[in-house]
């Protein structure tokens, strides 16, 4: 009997390895330079088994090969990595209507309005053709110059809030330890509140609210967390018949509620805010307006979805580059003295006063610095599109063919660290950005936010989070390394999130 479990064991084994191992043809069947993968994991083995971030192992793949094009495996899944900056603006501009949408990832398999179980798959970044150009061109106004002005002001009253809640909390005169990471949340988390759903919200005296620790659940990627979403993008058959969730359950349901709530009310007593769902619900006929709108039929899931995903991506990825940036000016102290000089300068002009939307944009070397920080540590390593009509590209005089449900890779951290493109790309130097550099710069190898028309809708949100930020904290603080202070940087190697081993630490010492 055990020979026979034996027997049946190692046959499984075998149809697990040929199925595993059944694309690894891809690249050599065509005559494109690859990276050899491993069974299973494909060429994402060091991540997986933690020895490398998947930052610092994007970057590694990047530099195994000069190829224009470079085949790696996620897992079982053939990638064209893309290493060159003609063939970038050829998918992502040129050729945009070959390359309209990113993989399907998260790809919603029912058709029940009310099934909120995969709200990702229904949000801006999943949506596909025509779908996504629908919400696109509704939320792109939700964006503009005239738009942030206002946001502005709401962002700007957390970020004054922000620096004082520290005045009050910290009295250590010789400067008091911070946790950098767990401060920006807490501020993205409350601009969000108030810009996206109408809520006022004070993470830094309520710590324990319920927005801000759902939020902070569902953007923990814990080794569970990790495992899921491998599960989940490999095994996706077994991850449904398990019934397991990407993200917290509780969480999420707090979020649709939180929504359907709140416009359940505004519609019930004729209210208008200036924030997403308002808009929202503009353009799906719930409420009237004075605007020409076409009225999109929408359900309350494709809805809900815009929200979340807004609070998803905003409550990382703008505390992830104030993150960084903190970090990057307490190792380079020429770079905050330059920065401290031009706030000095700014907060002198306004006479103390509050900053405001035009002195915040006109801060250029603020800029520089938060425009390195972003091409040094840009917080989506790698963006995707999925090929829906075949195309071929002649590459080095070899004919590369990308064929219809075909997955291209552009490594944006490889590009930002690649020394033809920046010169000691390990450096930080803002003068990159300077207004007699930043033209040398060759387009298409700096990309933070993507590129083309499926580019970040919300990057101007995000730049403007991060300066408010870094204004208040340096006009009132010098940063400082503290003992808990990864220095120099080295990234963790567990999960996907852009972090150092020990977290974000620094030290800040009053001014006055």
């Amino acid at each position: 009997m055990l020979w026979e479990y034996l027997a049946i064991f190692v046959v499984l084994l075998l149809l697990a390895y040929r199925w595993s191992t059944a694309n690894y043809s891809f690249f050599k069947d065509r005559g494109i330079d690859h990276h050899k993968p491993y069974p299973f994991v494909g060429s994402m083995w060091k991540m997986i088994l933690r020895q490398k971030s998947m930052f610092d192992l994007i970057v590694e793949l990047y530099n195994q090969s000069n190829s224009k094009v470079y085949g790696i495996f996620e897992s079982r899944t053939p990638l064209l990595m893309i290493r060159d900056p003609e063939l970038l603006k050829q998918i992502t501009i040129k050729d945009f209507e070959h390359f309209v949408n990113h993989r399907n990832l998260f790809g919603v398999d029912n058709d029940d309005p009310h099934d909120m179980t995969n709200l990702f798959g229904s949000s801006l970044f999943s949506m596909r053709d025509a779908r996504w150009k629908d919400m696109r061109s509704t939320l792109s106004p939700a964006f503009t110059g005239s738009k942030m002005r206002q946001m502005f002001q709401l962002m700007n009253v957390v970020a004054n809030e922000a620096v004082q809640c520290l005045t009050r909390d910290q009295d250590q005169k010789d400067g008091f330890e911070l946790d950098m990471k767990d401060y920006s949340t807490r501020f993205t988390n409350d601009v969000i509140a108030s810009t996206a759903f109408g809520l006022q919200v004070n993470s830094f005296k309520d710590r324990q609210n319920t927005f801000y620790m759902s939020g902070k659940k569902m953007t923990d990627f814990n080794a569970w967390a990790n495992f899921k979403f491998f599960l989940f993008t490999s095994f996706k058959k077994l991850f449904i018949f398990l019934k397991l969730s990407l993200f917290d359950v509780k969480s999420t349901n707090y979020f649709v509620r939180l929504v359907l709530d709140a416009m359940k009310y505004r519609q019930e007593h004729k209210i208008v805010r200036p924030d997403m769902i308002n808009m929202l619900m503009e353009a799906s006929g719930m409420i009237q307006t004075d605007k020409s709108v076409t009225i999109r039929d929408w359900s309350d899931r494709d809805i809900v979805a815009q929200c979340f995903v807004f609070f998803f991506a905003g409550f990382e990825t703008s505390a992830v580059l104030m993150c960084f940036t903190a970090h990057e000016l307490m190792e380079n102290e020429d770079v905050q003295k330059r920065l401290y000089e031009e706030v000095e300068q700014v907060n002198k002009d306004l006479n103390g006063g509050e900053l405001t939307y035009e002195a915040l944009m006109g801060m250029k070397y603020m800029d520089q610095v938060v425009s390195e920080v972003l091409r040094k540590w840009p917080a989506a390593v790698a963006v995707d599109r999925e090929c829906n009509k075949d195309i071929t590209y002649v590459v080095d005089g070899k004919n590369v063919e990308i064929k219809k449900g075909e997955i291209v890779w552009l490594p944006t951290c490889g590009f930002h660290r690649d020394p033809k493109y920046f010169e000691n790309p390990e450096k930080f130097d803002p003068e990159r950005f300077s207004d007699e550099n930043k033209d040398k710069i060759q387009p298409f190898t700096y990309y933070p936010f993507g590129l083309g028309p499926r580019n970040c809708i919300g990057s101007r949100f995000v730049l403007l989070e991060a300066k408010a930020v870094m204004y208040y904290l340096l006009r009132d603080y010098r940063i400082a390394p503290s003992k808990k202070s990864t220095i120099p940087l080295v990234l963790s190697s567990s999960g996907f999130q852009l972090k150092p081993k020990n977290g974000f630490w620094l030290k800040l010492v009053p001014r006055n």
